[in-house]
């Protein structure tokens, strides 16, 4: 299959929005996305096998845009009739190269393994680049970490569960389904709702906190690390009430939970739109790019650059940006 020549996808794509099924927005985001696909160096074999994942995928799509499937607060992965797990991950597989893919600091997995054995519960305070993560580390971590990356329950916003395009492959994962703070009042008649939901959400974290044996990735900036004024890419700060708040449930819980801090390099993967976008239908375009993770040393969260400050804000603000800059320098020593 050459460039200059319509796949099968292309077809039934233009066949659906002809028919009406999808509307012209989320046309050119499927577009588009398919077309960076193949600026990708792919064999003739991996192609074929592109276009029919790109052809399930439509499928999957236009199913979530005429009838949106409805996730609980707290969505388990769906693994059958038809496994959404084994897809994100394989669909996504042809953009990471793992030939230049480094995992820092594997001892500190090692650690986080022992501490699940022992129905201990790990939180990962991480940073956020791509919307495909959950299935990046999944890619990184299959052969040393299979279970750990399975298992992993991520805190999740409402764009990843709302947008038809990150349905399929959000129903794959492990989600604690959460409005995030940039979100919650837009629009305003539903912020009460959100807020609701929200709460129920964080009951849900409670009890499996207290359940113990659990691993849960939340990003406490609450969105996608982007690029500066000066095309530099930058670690979004940390909120100080996010990490707070995990803090306080932790303590709460039946079992000790363990804080580390996760640093992830996807951005080039997929990267998110220059600036923050409130309507859904994104445009996505993707690379094969080498991907990185490290895991740094357990965070002692009682003991930290400002911790003996009186002041209650601060303190937290403290702890928030000592936690920041431990992501960010492990960032730094990830290779351009």
């Amino acid at each position: 299959m050459d460039k200059n020549s319509i796949s099968d996808f292309q077809k039934k794509l233009n066949d659906y929005i002809k028919e009406g099924k999808i509307p012209v927005k989320l046309f050119k985001s499927l577009e588009s996305f398919y077309e960076s696909y193949l600026n990708i160096s792919l064999t003739p074999e991996q192609k074929i096998s592109l276009d029919k994942n790109f052809s399930i995928f439509l499928d999957l799509v236009v199913e979530q845009h005429q009838n949106p499937y409805e996730f609980e607060s707290f969505h388990k992965r769906i693994r059958s009739p038809f496994d959404y797990h084994a897809f994100g991950i394989n669909f996504l597989r042809p953009l990471v190269d793992k030939s230049t893919s480094t995992i820092s600091n594997i001892e500190y997995l090692e650690e986080v393994l022992s501490h699940i054995n022992k129905k201990h519960n790990v939180i990962f305070l991480a940073n956020h680049q791509a919307e495909a993560d959950p299935q990046a580390l999944s890619l990184l971590l299959e052969e040393q970490f299979p279970k750990l990356a399975e298992e992993m329950i991520f805190v999740a916003g409402d764009r990843v569960v709302t947008d038809p395009f990150a349905i399929p492959f959000s129903m794959g994962c492990n989600l604690l389904c959460i409005y995030s703070k940039r979100y919650i009042d837009k629009p305003p008649e539903k912020k009460h709702q959100k807020q609701l939901h929200n709460k129920r959400a964080m009951q849900l974290m409670s009890a499996l906190l207290s359940e113990g044996g659990h691993c849960i990735y939340v990003a406490p900036s609450g969105g996608r690390d982007r690029r500066n004024k000066t095309g530099e890419i930058e670690i979004a700060p940390f909120d100080p009430k996010s990490i707070e708040m995990f803090y306080l449930m932790s303590k709460k819980a039946k079992h000790p939970t363990h804080f580390y801090p996760m640093t992830l390099g996807t951005y080039e993967m997929m990267p998110p739109p220059e600036t923050i976008q409130v309507e859904i239908g994104e445009k996505r375009l993707t690379k094969r790019v080498g991907i990185h993770i490290s895991i740094g040393s357990e965070i002692d969260m009682e003991k930290f650059p400002g911790h003996e400050n009186t002041n209650k804000s601060v303190r937290r603000k403290c702890r928030a940006d000592y936690i920041w800059d431990l992501v960010n320098q492990e960032y730094q020593k990830f290779p351009r």
